[in-house]
């Protein structure tokens, strides 16, 4: 059993001492890769724009550029957002519409018929979104559904079968490889370094697409639960009006909640549990610190391992048959 008891206040950052430390890395790696600068993809989210806001106090904001990379799902308000960040710290920033490169590889319309085979009728002029149960309520195997919008405004859910599921999230991958892609374009073209932008939650649970987002050079808030980029957010002067913003994935065309898609809680109390878990804490106390019962706390306890256990795939690097000596 930890000695304090399990409460938001052990989540609390000296943030001048961690922007020092993180600033010192992000220094440090660009002598290391023997590069300039920083690209940082902007989605006008949390974790995007504290990164944005650290890369521009590490290296000074002419060497950083923030890349706007919006697309036909992508919700209205994520391109205004990402333009203030861009402009609160005053970096290059330069707009990247990958519509077109996702209907090239014909991501659109695989999208479409994976959820037409399941929801008739779906097509053009329809919005839609993966959900979840939430595991503090559900107790058993997950089980993912589709939720979709007509034009009229009708909803509709409906379980997906695992072939529509994986031909989904195989298509919707497309949008994160395409974003990479582009950021190490804009990365070899003015010799700067890509930047990943996960949070601890995202890090530790496996919420990344391998060769997408998941890709980097560095990724310097992987360490910091989500409440603590939070707190950076608020001292390294990122705009209310995204610190306001409810944590989502901008991935699909309806909106769509991170903690009704991959999570088991909304973050504050999702970083408790997950804070709980990694020192020591019985999934009773950490039950009592975010308001569930013991059996719930457990199920999140569970569900934790759960996704470890099933992304460790993504943090894996290639398998080589035998070590070559020479290359590292």
């Amino acid at each position: 059993m930890a000695s304090a008891p399990l409460s938001p206040d052990l989540l609390k950052i000296d943030c001048e001492k961690e922007t020092e430390k993180i600033t010192t890395a992000l220094r440090n790696a660009l002598i290391s890769f023997r590069r300039r600068g920083y690209v940082v993809a902007v989605s006008g989210g949390i974790d995007s724009s504290v990164t944005l806001g650290l890369c521009a106090r590490a290296v000074s904001p002419d060497k950083v550029v923030a890349l706007q990379m919006p697309e036909r799902h992508s919700a209205e308000e994520t391109l205004g957002l990402s333009g203030m960040v861009a402009d609160t710290f005053k970096v290059k920033k330069y707009h990247e519409d990958i519509s077109e490169v996702l209907e090239a590889v014909g991501f659109y319309r695989r999208y479409d018929e994976c959820v037409a085979g399941v929801i008739p009728g779906y097509g053009r002029g329809w919005k839609s979104k993966i959900v979840v149960p939430n595991v503090v309520t559900h107790d058993g195997f997950t089980v993912f559904s589709v939720v979709a919008q007509s034009p009229d405004g009708r909803l509709i859910k409906e379980r997906l079968p695992l072939n529509a599921y994986l031909g989904i999230v195989a298509a919707t991958n497309f949008k994160q490889r395409i974003r990479k892609m582009m950021e190490y374009y804009y990365a070899d073209k003015n010799n700067f370094a890509a930047t990943g932008t996960p949070n601890r939650l995202e890090y530790d649970q496996g919420f990344f697409v391998k060769l997408g987002d998941g890709a980097a050079d560095v990724k310097p808030i992987a360490h910091l639960y989500k409440s603590q980029v939070y707190q950076l957010a608020a001292y390294l002067g990122v705009p209310e009006e995204i610190r306001r913003r409810p944590p989502t994935t901008d991935t699909y065309s309806l909106e769509q909640g991170q903690d009704e898609f991959y999570f088991s809680l909304p973050y504050e109390k999702m970083d408790l549990c997950l804070y709980g878990k990694n020192n020591g804490y019985s999934a009773a106390e950490a039950a009592k610190a975010v308001g569930l019962t013991s059996e719930q706390a457990e199920r999140v306890y569970r569900d934790i391992d759960m996704k470890r256990s099933g992304t460790k795939y993504l943090h894996m690097p290639p398998i080589l048959v035998e070590k070559v000596r020479e290359a590292g």
